[in-house]
């Protein structure tokens, strides 16, 4: 049988699959301590779970309009305005099952085959795969250590070519942590002005920020009309496998990335967009509760980090990641990976799966318990020791 050219150029997420290994490692009885994937280990929030139930004891079964029912759309709206101080009608909003399919349709609606796209290097995988996978180029902004992992705009500034017709942002990042700032979104803002182009903002995490403020783009005057503002549930409100994310943007996309939902998925569930009303009203007491546990265990595992012979570790700001810089241990991020995991028993992920440009890194989610934290450092730790030892 023959298969689409475009079909190869789709590359797979590496938390999974290293999620996978792990399973088989631990069905042969190996002890392991999962600091790879990029979920929060605690429960949806009760009050949203009982609106999910009362919603399909209520006949919320059946199919809705294919962008959203008008009050979840009316619903991300408010919640907009409220956290972000920008005014948009609901007409502008696509709810989807997750935060993936707005970023599939939006660079399928917007980009051709060789058309350009700047990514953030390191930066979340999806984002270059589904770039590749239309036929476009993505170009790396590098995000660097010592720029406290934020792009730097003079050379965002310079990548810019005439192909140039997309800008990715990640704020809070994955896998680095990183913020961007004000003046950051401003200066970006900017060069898309300047070059005519679409702004596409990830911002998933935005309820996880430690340090400083969240600022979206949006908020940047005159940026909405290039903007496609993307968030969701499952980071914030501990809802990964409920799949329900949305995104903002000029009407006419939005009417296309309906097209898309009828072509594609016909509907978000009904149920699950009253979840997600709930959760944009109802009380945020036990969200409250995780951001500061997320907070205590960023503290707990960046400071162990450091403690370690070899390893330097920044405080990220939001997100529920580390990105610890190993290259003092004189191995490759691959070599690290595979040793913490087949001989300690911590699984990470290598900083290359998140591009050429997370070499002499890893990436811990520290979505996991300050006791198993505690265990998975002096694992590392040990190892490192052992290791030295033999050589």
């Amino acid at each position: 049988m023959q298969y689409s050219d475009r079909i190869s150029r789709l590359k797979a997420e590496g938390a999974f699959a290293v999620l996978a290994e792990c399973r088989r490692m631990e069905a042969e009885g190996k002890s392991i301590i999962h600091l790879q994937i990029g979920e929060p280990d605690f429960d949806t929030p009760r009050n949203i779970s009982a609106a999910a139930v009362k919603a399909i004891q209520d006949g919320h079964t059946h199919y809705s309009p294919s962008a959203g029912t008008m009050e979840a759309r009316a619903a991300v709206a408010d919640h907009l305005h409220r956290t972000r101080g920008v005014r948009v009608d609901p007409e502008d909003v696509v709810v989807m099952p997750g935060v993936k399919p707005v970023i599939f349709s939006a660079i399928m609606g917007c980009i051709n085959s060789q058309d350009e796209v700047i990514c953030p290097n390191p930066g979340y995988p999806t984002y270059e795969s589904v770039v590749n996978f239309v036929g476009a180029n993505p170009v790396p902004v590098p995000l660097r250590e010592e720029n406290d992992f934020r792009f730097d705009v003079d050379e965002l500034r310079s990548l810019v070519t005439p192909k140039t017709k997309m800008i990715i942002l990640n704020s809070p990042e994955n896998p680095t942590g990183g913020v961007l700032t004000r003046s950051d979104m401003e200066a970006i803002f900017e060069v898309a002005e300047e070059h005519d182009l679409w702004i596409l903002t990830d911002e998933i995490y935005s309820g996880l920020v430690y340090d400083g403020e969240f600022v979206s783009i949006s908020s940047v005057p005159g940026a909405m009309k290039r903007t496609i503002l993307m968030d969701g549930m499952s980071k914030t409100y501990a809802m990964t496998g409920w799949r329900m994310g949305y995104g903002v943007m000029p009407r006419k996309l939005a009417d296309y990335l309906a097209t898309f939902a009828v072509n594609n998925f016909s509907c978000p569930a009904s149920m699950v967009q009253v979840a997600m009303m709930e959760a944009f009203t109802g009380p945020m007491d036990e969200v409250n509760i995780m951001v500061e546990e997320f907070r205590k265990r960023r503290d707990v595992i960046v400071d162990g980090l450091n403690r370690i012979e070899g390893i330097t570790c920044l405080k990220p700001q939001g997100a529920f990641y580390v990105f610890p810089n190993i290259t003092q241990l004189g191995m490759t991020s691959k070599e690290v990976f595979d040793l913490l995991l087949y001989q300690a028993g911590v699984a990470g992920l290598p900083g290359t799966a998140f591009g050429e440009h997370g070499e002499g890194y890893i990436r811990f989610s520290y979505a996991n318990s300050i006791d198993n934290i505690k265990e998975a450092l002096r694992r590392i730790e040990k190892v490192l020791v052992d290791t030295r030892a033999k050589a």
